[in-house]
Formats: C-alpha cells, structure tokens, sequence
C-alpha cells in the first residue's frame, strides 16, 4: 500500500491546489467586476513649480572670512603688498601635488636613494607620489624643506588679507594605519 500512496500523492496535491485555486478565482473575477464598474475619483491637479527667487551676489568687495583681518589703518606703517617679504614665484612651473589641499595628502612611508631621502606620499585617489627637499605639494606654495622617517616639513605661502604675504610651518606626519 505504500508504493501505491506515494504514487498515487502527486495527483491527489494536484487536485486539492486547482480545485483551491478555482473557487478563489471566481472570487477574484466578481471583485474585478464590482471595481470596475465604480466610477474612479477625481485626481488632485499637479501643484505649479514655484520658481525660485533671484538673489544678485553683491559681496565680492567684502572681505574674504577665511582670511585674517587687516590691520587698521592708523596701524599700518607700509604697505606690506608692496614690501621685500616672502612671495610666491610667478614663472615656477607648478608641481602635480600643488593640486591638491594638504589634509587629502598622507605620508605612507620613506626612501633613501643613494643617500637621498624621500618620502612617499598618497593623495586622495590611492596614487603614491615620490617628494624630496625642494618639491612642492598643496595648494599654498608648499615648499617641502626636510624628510625625516615620521614627517615632512614644509613652508608654506600665505596670504595675509592686505596684499601681502606671509610663511606658515606645516608638517604631514606619517600615516599610523
């Protein structure tokens, strides 16, 4: 009897799922026929688009925020735009790591080549760069002045909000992960 039943329970699932599946059916298709005979509502108009209020920018002869205050006038003695401190070099041909802001920049790792140090430096697209003494990186005139085995040091050019210029020390210590 057992060969028979296990022969036989394939057909008799049939037939409990078609004769299941009919009868809900017949329930479904009166449903479709009483919806569709009721009217449908009414849809809400599409809002009109506001346009958005035109503001002129008129504060490019303000001061810059980010930069430090000038000095007042009675406390200006020269004019330090026209003064003998430090400033960039406008005919030096700017180096690839310049392109870059200095906190995108991290030191992972150094290199001594016939007794020159390096140091190994990775920018915000995962591309490792070669510097030594001399080279610049970031965006404000960056001039690298050592390597050690933690950290590079650089000088970096400012500009002070009166027209001037002035040096800043920065340093990018190496990567701890």
């Amino acid at each position: 009897m057992g060969a028979r039943f296990k022969m036989f329970w394939p057909l008799l699932m049939v037939v409990v799922f078609v004769t299941a599946c009919d009868r809900d059916a017949r329930d479904l298709r009166l449903w479709v026929a009483e919806e569709s005979q009721r009217p449908g509502e009414p849809i809400d108009p599409i809002p009109p688009v506001e346009t958005a209020e035109v503001v002129a920018y008129e504060a490019d002869n303000l001061r810059d925020p980010f930069q430090r205050q000038a000095a007042r006038a009675e406390d200006d003695v020269t004019d330090v735009g026209t003064g003998d401190g430090p400033r960039p070099d406008p005919d030096r041909r700017r180096e690839f790591l310049e392109g870059f802001p200095l906190d995108t920049l991290a030191m992972v790792g150094t290199l001594r080549i016939d007794g020159v140090d390096y140091a190994l430096i990775r920018d915000n697209e995962n591309v490792v760069h070669r510097i030594t003494e001399g080279n610049y990186l970031g965006r404000n005139h960056g001039l690298v002045e050592r390597v050690t085995a933690s950290r590079v040091e650089l000088r970096e050019l400012v500009q002070d909000g009166r027209g001037g210029w002035s040096e800043r020390r920065v340093q990018i210590a190496m990567d701890e992960a």
